[in-house]
């Protein structure tokens, strides 16, 4: 597996663009690097370490960080599979992950790094302003398909989703569709289209004037619409925003992970250790997530 350099201004804004299409990011070591970090997992995320990875190493010059997206279930994957050091994941680790991984002898270590809102968004030309999360659930499982029934334009709604793999798939599905009841009977509708990045969801809602897709916060920008949302009928609509995740206000709020294979030790330890620092946390205020500190 090959390791990173230290991502500078120019090359970091072009992986980026590659990460969010889901494009592996593994340029070439750094001189004198003596420790190798792989990580690997959510696509929400993976911008987010990557920016981490660029601010470490001018704390940590001997460490290099190699960063991959891929979605939360591969990196967990990669992770029982011994092909990875670190994973990035916006969801929490499955019992089915946790047993596959005591089977082989693992004992997976939890770390909360951020926050994360999932945004609605929609294009720009939608006059629709708020929904409610019985509403979000009707439209995703094919009961409502028209945007006048939500008081919007006779158009029909196009639906957008992470692919299966995805973390935040997985969350919308328990939180969203199903209402916060993980075993519920509720599955996306047929007619959802299926996309491999949050940058795809996000492109998409940005020619489409009929579509409606969900997002962390961090991908959200000023050329579409995010729109408001309550809990429940007749609850207040809140938007998404660092406020309204700390006060839990905002009903799709979720946090974000690191997993290691066990109780982390040397570079890696201290790497966790400073991504909990006040640095690296306001370099997630930056981005748009939620600091935990």
């Amino acid at each position: 597996m090959r390791a990173c350099r230290p991502l500078t201004g120019g090359l970091l804004a072009l992986l980026l663009a590659a990460a969010c299409g889901g494009t592996s990011v593994t340029p070439a070591p750094a001189p004198g690097s003596a420790v190798v970090v792989t990580n690997k997992g959510s696509d929400t995320m993976v911008n987010l370490a990557l920016a981490w990875a660029e601010a470490y190493a001018v704390v940590a010059p001997e460490v290099t960080l190699s960063v991959t997206g891929g979605g939360s279930g591969t990196g967990i994957a990669a992770l029982l599979n011994g092909t990875n050091d670190l994973a990035n994941a916006s969801r929490a680790i499955s019992a089915e992950e946790q047993a596959a991984a005591e089977a082989n002898g693992l004992k997976p270590t939890q770390f909360v790094v951020a926050r994360d809102a999932i945004a609605i968004i929609v294009n720009p030309s939608n006059p629709v302003q708020a929904l409610t999360l019985p509403q979000l659930s009707a439209m995703y499982t094919g009961a409502l398909t028209n945007w006048a029934q939500v008081g919007g334009e006779d158009r029909p709604i196009v639906l957008l989703s992470r692919e299966t793999n995805s973390g935040t798939h997985v969350y919308f599905l328990e939180h969203v569709l199903r209402l916060g009841d993980a075993k519920g009977p509720q599955f996306f509708s047929p007619d959802t289209l299926l996309l491999p990045s949050s940058e795809g969801i996000s492109a998409e809602v940005r020619q489409n004037p009929n579509a409606i897709g969900y997002d962390g916060l961090g991908y959200v920008t000023a050329d579409m619409k995010t729109l408001a949302v309550a809990g429940v009928e007749g609850g207040p609509f809140v938007l998404p925003s660092i406020a309204s995740v700390n006060d839990g206000s905002y009903p799709i709020a979720r946090d974000l992970y690191m997993y290691t294979a066990g109780p982390p030790s040397g570079a890696l330890a201290a790497y966790l250790e400073w991504v909990l620092s006040p640095a690296a946390q306001q370099i997630v205020a930056d981005l748009g997530f939620v600091p935990v500190k």
